[in-house]
């Protein structure tokens, strides 16, 4: 059947559209007709998960650095602006895009318990989001990465505005001030790396093929990357450009919560790691010392920040801007082993920050407050929950045998290669992620039951509802699959960024050194 008529392309197809057709199909449901909007949204957040799993069964791992299930579809555009909707995944975009579908089904389902049920149009928004996803990482014209992104966003701060906690007003205003100045940055990096190219087409794989073999300058390297850079550093919350992002995440509904946290903030560091560095090599290295320090930044100062909160949902707020740091730090390292590890920690932070935003929720629901302080002694009162609670923690940290880990190991193993310095200070932030978590869990789960704040007998029932329990599930095989069997993704991974990176002379050929090619070159100029 797949091999007539479902041909992995259109699956591709499939997956986007999925997602934008039950939409369509919600939009004229009232409130009255309410019935009819769990079997709809729940197709349109299954498909894409399905289809998600089908092209990774398909997915050939020793062609991981070539984009496969190619599909393209005339716009009319290509004729005078070289833009055409080409949709591909190689071994670097096929782990987002189990993220998005994956994640994109557990907000899902989770938006489809209690009072939203009686919000068609937030689910609406929620499934035009994750369709945006889907379609963010299959792109492979980067017209249609930027608009995919822009399709997922829009909907973010109207579920803010309309259905986020008290405050969302501002924190939705803060968010947009910030996103449109990062979004325009990035476009307009975007639109001048195609100009000065000389490129016919916005196609990742045309454009990477002419400035491979007609670099850029030195300086235009640099000047490119750097607008690239800051416009993306600040749509992913790169340290100092955050501020919009923990307000956004502790006041937004949890289910675009987990899917911006998850998901959509990768936007920019996939961004940077598919193309603006194999494109822009010497750009990278010119701006890679201060990607460095900035994201030091992040894992720090954001790291002990995140110690002071007293609010739960505030705390995993920052832990999110903070663990993004690391995956910064892999990229910027210009190492293959680093970047692997930047990628898998993409995997595994969308996940756990996913889990752990929606387990905050359900608390919250249960005890009527975020504050730690007037917590207590829940895990009598909901096992279950405190147990996914700590598993989720411990994947935050980093533990042996969930996803966090081998991302995490891989850029720390990378950064000791590249600079043994920094490697040592970031590793500082695992003791940082331990103080925090391990603090909430004792607060929260293990330390004298506080009866004022559960007893209420307007609080939903004590332990998650199988509601809850499924997505929760979902989430957890997820980060537990991948942390003990890394290779499902690590193998295509791996083979995408060596054949990608040493096309463009930035790596090193010997495999065990992860030192930039490009430092090399530049040392020999000098003598």
């Amino acid at each position: 059947m797949t091999d007539t008529f479902l041909t992995p392309g259109l699956l591709l197809v499939i997956g986007i559209a999925a997602p934008w057709l039950a939409a369509l199909l919600l939009l004229p449901i009232s409130r009255s007709a309410h019935r009819w909007l769990a079997p709809i949204a729940t197709v349109g957040f299954a498909v894409p998960a399905l289809i998600a799993l089908v092209l990774w069964i398909q997915f050939d791992p020793s062609r991981a650095g070539e984009f496969q299930f190619l599909i393209d579809y005339p716009t009319g555009l290509e004729y005078f602006l070289g833009v055409s909707l080409k949709l591909g995944l190689n071994g670097i975009s096929l782990p987002l895009y189990l993220l998005a579908a994956w994640v994109g089904l557990a907000a899902g389902l989770y938006s489809l318990k209690g009072t939203v049920k009686a919000s068609p149009q937030y689910l609406v928004l929620l499934l035009v989001m994750q369709g945006g996803m889907m379609g963010m990482f299959a792109a492979i014209d980067l017209f249609f990465f930027y608009f995919f992104h822009e399709v997922a966003l829009i909907p973010t701060f109207i579920m803010m505005a309309g259905w986020g906690s008290s405050g969302r007003r501002a924190a939705a205003m803060t968010m947009a001030i910030y996103l449109t100045i990062g979004a325009m940055l990035s476009l307009g990096g975007l639109i001048a790396l195609y100009h000065f190219s000389g490129a016919e087409s916005f196609d990742i794989i045309s454009l990477k093929a002419v400035l491979v073999s007609q670099p850029l300058s030195d300086s235009l390297q640099s000047l490119l990357f750097g607008i690239l850079v800051f416009g993306f550093g600040i749509l992913v919350s790169l340290w100092p450009l955050h501020n919009w992002a923990v307000p956004t995440y502790a006041k937004a509904p949890t289910g675009a919560a987990m899917l911006h946290a998850g998901v959509l903030k990768n936007f920019g560091l996939y961004g940077l790691i598919q193309f603006a560095i194999p494109c822009l090599p010497l750009g990278a290295l010119a701006w890679g010392d201060l990607i460095l320090y900035l994201a030091l930044g992040n894992v720090l100062i954001i790291g002990w920040v995140t110690m002071a909160q007293p609010e739960l949902k505030q705390m995993v707020a920052y832990s999110s801007v903070m663990h993004i740091g690391y995956v910064f730090l892999g990229a910027a390292s210009l190492s293959i082993v680093a970047v692997n590890g930047a990628v898998l920690l993409m995997v595994g932070h969308g996940l756990s920050i996913a889990l752990l935003l929606m387990l905050s929720t359900a608390l919250h629901h249960r005890s009527g407050t975020f504050i730690m302080d007037e917590m207590g002694g829940l895990a009598r009162k909901m096992p279950i929950l405190a147990v996914l609670f700590v598993m989720g923690s411990l994947a935050s940290i980093g533990l042996p045998g969930f996803a966090n880990f081998w991302g995490e190991l891989t850029i720390f193993i990378g950064l000791w290669g590249y600079e043994p310095w920094i490697a040592i200070l970031a590793m500082l932030g695992i003791v940082i992620s331990a103080i925090y978590a391990l603090r909430a869990l004792a607060k929260v789960f293990f330390g004298k039951a506080n009866e004022g704040a559960v007893s209420d007998a307007k609080l939903v029932s004590t332990d998650l509802s199988w509601g809850e329990r499924i997505p929760a599930f979902l989430l957890i095989f997820a980060l537990l699959a991948i942390g003990l069997w890394p290779k499902m993704i690590a193998d295509p991974l791996n083979n995408a960024v060596e054949a990608l990176y040493s096309t463009s002379n930035i790596m090193s050929d010997d495999s065990q050194s992860t030192k930039p090619l490009v430092h090399n070159l530049l040392e020999e100029e000098k003598l």
